[in-house]
Parts: structure tokens; C-alpha cells; sequence
């Protein structure tokens, strides 16, 4: 990446809002505190990388198949993997406003942020982080249940059938992509800490012996996943979490972290989980998990490496990654501007190609249409004809379309079209007989 000044989150939220990214929810009734809906560019980012997600890791390896399981799961689930007991954050709360904070996360000897009064906090109490709702038309504790805080569970729960049904020999995973939700105290910073989020994640079953081997593979599956999706490898940090730090049952747990303009945090997670989870279910099941080695008859409950991945902190960190700010020439010889470009990879893109008229008349309008139309047969494709060529192109450039179709005049004759690379700026004359296969080339 290049050593240009990192974009601040005001820049950066403004520009999602403006081109469609991602808008505040709710907002003609004044919003929802810290929720965002994903407009049209930002759900096809979004669903792209999704995707691609899935290909890679599910579609394109042999160890792995994939689920997609209920948001709500029996209440059991979550007594035998410790959610309900021990879920939680610290609260402490000002006794002036009332306003609540993670313990954690702020020093109580310092003003309420937002009162700015001091010395007014409650003492640490402990807040369940699951978000609760009930099944039927009752509202009492026989039907109480829990929106899922994450999409693992389903995966242990689910492994004997897996293993049954789909014939599948340790070591070998289970992935699924998937909405959870988690009643955070101070949820913030734009989408990177919501109360509704979106997961891909792993869970690798392997024999105890090998979780070594398999740990170092998978983080730099992580680490490849990271440069495929334009994320500024400078920008990227592993922390090895210490004895003591890490949770009990974790041999092994490396936060792969990321330098977002408020600090650095957590934008994945690797965890070598032992058989915690395979162990809890059986016990609380009565069900027997075990994994039974056809070649060798061992039967033994496997070991889990964990390969943890937020789809929208993935989105945020490719956005802040890709936003570059650059001087470029404007029609005007000797001048420049500056120009904003989000340079994503073509693989995914929100769209992949813009076709541009050169003027509205219905000449080329007609012919630029047909053109447009029939490529998003196999692209996603943008039509735009209004202002200049040179606004459209910068439009173009602030939503990260790799490739720009212009149509002129000597289309009508010569049946060419100019194509415009995004990062570069140059521009080809190519044939619109060979037009699809040229972009295939260039953005597949």
C-alpha cells in the first residue's frame, strides 16, 4: 500500500452514506444507536465477499462442507457451552445520567463521558451478553429462548450428523456464514461493533495429535485470505494471547488485529479450542460425539481449530485498505485535482463495469444501453449518463469500479469502445465483438 495519509472515519462514513455504502438505520424516524443498513453498493461488497468467502473455503477444498443452521437454537445449547452462566461483560453505570460503560474499557476514576461528572459510578456488575426473546405467545420462563451470540454452536451440535450423513473423515470442516447477535454495552465505531453482525466462520476437526500442523495452516489461510481482499497487510498485526489471558480451555490464540483510525483492534480471531465444545455437548446431550477412525477404529472426540471471521469488519477494513486520495489531470491541460479512489479488487467489487455515453443522444445512448445490458449477464454493470465524462469517471473511481466502458461517436462506425483502467487512468480501444472476453481477462 502506499504511504499516503490514512482516511479518518468521518471521511470515510461520509463517502459510504453519500455512494451508498452504508446509511444509518432507521434514520427518518432519528435512527437506532449504532445501527446501519447496507445500501446498494454495500450490499453487493457485502454479498461479494461473502462469496468469495465460501468458494474459497468451502467450494474450493475437499475437507470442508458447509451449513446453515437457525438463528435460534434450544436454550440447552447455550446452558452447555457456558453462554447463559458466563457471557458477559462488566457494567458499571453513572449515577448522574445513567449512562452504562464496560468496566473494562474505561477508567471510573475519570469523568462520565457524557456528564461529565466524576466519582458517580456503580461498582462492576456482571451484564449476560445474550440477546433474549420468546417462542410462542407466552412470555414466561418456560418460553424463554436466545437469539444465537455466535454461529458455532450449531456447528458442534450438528457434527454427528455431519459426520453421518455426509461421510466425512477427520481432519475435515464445518463453515457457515451467518447473522448473531450480541447485546453490547457500548457498541461504536460505524459497523466495526453492533449489536446484529454477520460471521463466516470454521470449526476444523482434527485428531488431537495434529492441532499444531493445523493451527499454523490455517493462519495462513487468514493471512492470504487478507491479501486476496486488498486488506493493507501493513495494517496487520498478530497477537499470540498469553498463559492467563486466554480462555481455559485454549491451548493456542492468535487475535489477528487490524489499525483502524480509532486504534488498533481485533478483525479476526484463531483459536485452538481442544474438545471443550464436543466434550460440553456430550455431557449435557447424553448424546455420544466421539469420532471413530474408520482405518484404525480409534474413537476419540476430536480436537477444533477455530478460523473466526466478522464479514463487516472484513467490509470496514477493505474500505479503509482501498481508500487512496491521489492528485490526477482534469480536462484542463496543467491542471490536477484530487481525485478519491477505492481501489478493491476486481473479485469483489460492487461493480465490476460502468458503460459510459459519451453524450445522452439516442444514438449512443440506444447503443450503449444494448451494450450494458448485455454484459450483466455476467458482470455487474453501472449505467450512468449524466455530467461530464470526466465526473462520471470520478463517481466510478469513488465506488471502486475497476473497469469504464465509454461509448463515442466512432463507436457507431468502428464498433469500438474505450475502456478505462481504474488505478491507472489509461484507457484501450477494443472491439465490442471481443469486449466480454477482453473484461473476462481482466476482471475474473
Amino acid at each position: 500500500m502506499s504511504d499516503q495519509p490514512r482516511v479518518t472515519m468521518e471521511k470515510l462514513t461520509a463517502l459510504c452514506k453519500s455512494r451508498g455504502f452504508v446509511f444509518p438505520g432507521s434514520e427518518i424516524y432519528g435512527g437506532l444507536a449504532n445501527s446501519w443498513d447496507y445500501g446498494p453498493l454495500g450490499a453487493l461488497l457485502k454479498n461479494n465477499i461473502k462469496q468469495a468467502w465460501w468458494k474459497r473455503f468451502v467450494e474450493g477444498r475437499l475437507d470442508m462442507v458447509g451449513i446453515d443452521a437457525a438463528l435460534i437454537m434450544n436454550p440447552k445449547v447455550w446452558e452447555a457451552s457456558g453462554h447463559i452462566g458466563g457471557f458477559t461483560d462488566p457494567l458499571v453505570e453513572c449515577k448522574g445520567c445513567h449512562e452504562r460503560y464496560r468496566a473494562d474499557q474505561m477508567d471510573v476514576t475519570k469523568p462520565c463521558q457524557k456528564c461529565g461528572k466524576s466519582g458517580l459510578f456503580t461498582e462492576a456488575a456482571a451484564f449476560n451478553l445474550m440477546m433474549k426473546t420468546w417462542l410462542g405467545p407466552k412470555e414466561d420462563a418456560s418460553a424463554v429462548a436466545y437469539f444465537r451470540p455466535e454461529t458455532a454452536q450449531a456447528m458442534f451440535v450438528d457434527f454427528p450428523q455431519v459426520v453421518t450423513s455426509n461421510r466425512q473423515r477427520v481432519p475435515f470442516g464445518i463453515a457457515q456464514v451467518g447473522k448473531a447477535f450480541r447485546n453490547e454495552i457500548t457498541p461504536g465505531n460505524f459497523i466495526f461493533r453492533t449489536r446484529e453482525f454477520e460471521q463466516m466462520e470454521i470449526e476444523y476437526f482434527i485428531h488431537p495429535d495434529s492441532w499444531k500442523e493445523s493451527f499454523e495452516m490455517w493462519l495462513k489461510e487468514m493471512h492470504d485470505w487478507m491479501a486476496f481482499c486488498g486488506i493493507d497487510a501493513a495494517r496487520i498485526h498478530d497477537l499470540e494471547i498469553p498463559d492467563g489471558e486466554r480462555a481455559h480451555y485454549s491451548k493456542r490464540t492468535v487475535d489477528i488485529e487490524f489499525d483502524y483510525p480509532f486504534g488498533r483492534e481485533e478483525l479476526y480471531g484463531l483459536a485452538y479450542r481442544g474438545d471443550f465444545d464436543l466434550n460440553a455437548h456430550q455431557s449435557a446431550s447424553g448424546k455420544d460425539l466421539r469420532y471413530t477412525d474408520p482405518k484404525t477404529n480409534e474413537k476419540y472426540l476430536p480436537h477444533v481449530i477455530e478460523p473466526s471471521f466478522g464479514v463487516d469488519r472484513t467490509v470496514l477494513a477493505v474500505l479503509l485498505s482501498c481508500y487512496h486520495e491521489e492528485e490526477a489531470p482534469t480536462s484542463e491541460d496543467g491542471k490536477t485535482e484530487t481525485r478519491v479512489v477505492m481501489k478493491i479488487p476486481a473479485a469483489i467489487a460492487p461493480i465490476k463495469v460502468a458503460v459510459l455515453p459519451l453524450s445522452k443522444k439516442d444514438e449512443l445512448s440506444s447503443v450503449a444501453r444494448a451494450l450494458a445490458s448485455s454484459l450483466t449477464k455476467r458482470f455487474a454493470v453501472d449505467y450512468d449518463e449524466t455530467q461530464s465524462i470526466g465526473r462520471r469517471y470520478r463517481r466510478q473511481d469513488e465506488i471502486g469500479t475497476p473497469l469504464c466502458v465509454t461509448v463515442d461517436f466512432d463507436s457507431l462506425t468502428d464498433k469500438m469502445v474505450t475502456v478505462r483502467d481504474r488505478d491507472t487512468m489509461k484507457q484501450e480501444r477494443v472491439a465490442i465483438e471481443g469486449l466480454e472476453g477482453y473484461l473476462e481477462k481482466r476482471l475474473v
